[in-house]
């Protein structure tokens, strides 16, 4: 499948219940916004919050901002109330917790209609059916709630998230196989940008479209991470050129740094021009 072209390098949580919060948003560098009714909204705040982020969302003033809503599960009090409201905020998707299976979203898909949803994949069941949820034909992107993951496998905390991998994985390959969005979960420690680096970067190698983030100061690590760097903007530039040089003459491969450059390898370099050229434009908008 084709890789996503909209930046989401970085996807900031942000409570829908906080004006403060809600204006600081647009003017921050993310790729995209969860403008967050469930975790970040207390209880009795939570029927609030919907005007609240009614009120900023018509307001407007974010940008290129990819806006997501992420409501309260359909199974609480506040949750299809949140759905048939988001409905009608003018977001670009509704986010669902604790996704276990398609039925889920067919269940949000009752209040929200035609409009893109976005899944949390958070529960062993879910991480399970991940395949199955990644095909539903309204989902476009899957965000990753490793923290409850975690809590549900009873697992410790590990630098290399090993625990983890399992149910990353199968999301990873759920989402590649069918075109849909990838973002990796949060890290807790938002003020240890070393650890955030070396978790962005797993994500990245292991194929995570970006972060989803809880503190605008980790939003310049995040970009950069997922974003190509200038060693493979330029290898990619050679390799292309070689790749044609090679294909004038009469042949299949090119030769870069010693290594073979097939069309294979071309066509990840085109990517890479490609998502540099998207970053840019959502830049300058």
């Amino acid at each position: 499948m084709p890789s996503i072209a909209r930046p989401l390098r970085s996807v900031l949580y942000i409570p829908g219940s906080k004006p403060r919060a809600l204006d600081k948003a647009r003017g921050l560098p993310a790729d995209a916004i969860i403008f967050d009714l469930e975790d970040a909204v207390t209880p009795d705040e939570k029927t609030a919050a919907r005007a609240t982020l009614a009120d900023a969302l018509t307001q407007g003033g974010y940008g290129a901002r990819m806006k997501i809503i992420r409501i309260n599960g359909l199974d609480t009090e506040w949750g299809i109330d949140d759905a048939k409201a988001a409905a009608a905020m003018g977001a670009d998707a509704i986010l669902l917790p604790k996704v276990n299976s398609p039925a889920d979203l067919d269940a949000l898909a009752q209040y929200t209609g035609d409009l893109p949803l976005w899944a949390m994949m958070e529960t062993p069941l879910g991480m399970l059916n991940a395949a199955a949820i990644a095909a539903h034909p309204k989902l476009q992107g899957m965000v990753m709630g490793t923290n409850d993951l975690a809590k549900d496998l009873q697992t410790r905390f590990r630098t290399d998230r090993l625990p983890l991998m399992a149910g990353l994985g199968l999301c990873v390959l759920a989402g590649k196989a069918h075109g849909v969005a990838l973002i990796d979960g949060v890290y807790n420690a938002f003020k240890d940008n070393d650890g955030l680096k070396i978790e962005c970067d797993q994500g990245r190698d292991m194929g995570f479209d970006g972060k989803t983030l809880i503190h605008p100061a980790q939003l310049d690590v995040a970009n950069a991470a997922f974003s190509p760097s200038p060693e493979e903007v330029d290898l990619a530039q050679r390799q292309i050129a070689a790749f044609n040089e090679a294909e004038a003459a009469g042949q299949g491969v090119a030769v870069v740094d010693g290594k073979i450059v097939e069309n294979l390898h071309v066509a990840t370099a085109r990517e890479t021009l490609a998502k540099l050229e998207a970053i840019k434009a959502l830049s300058a908008e």
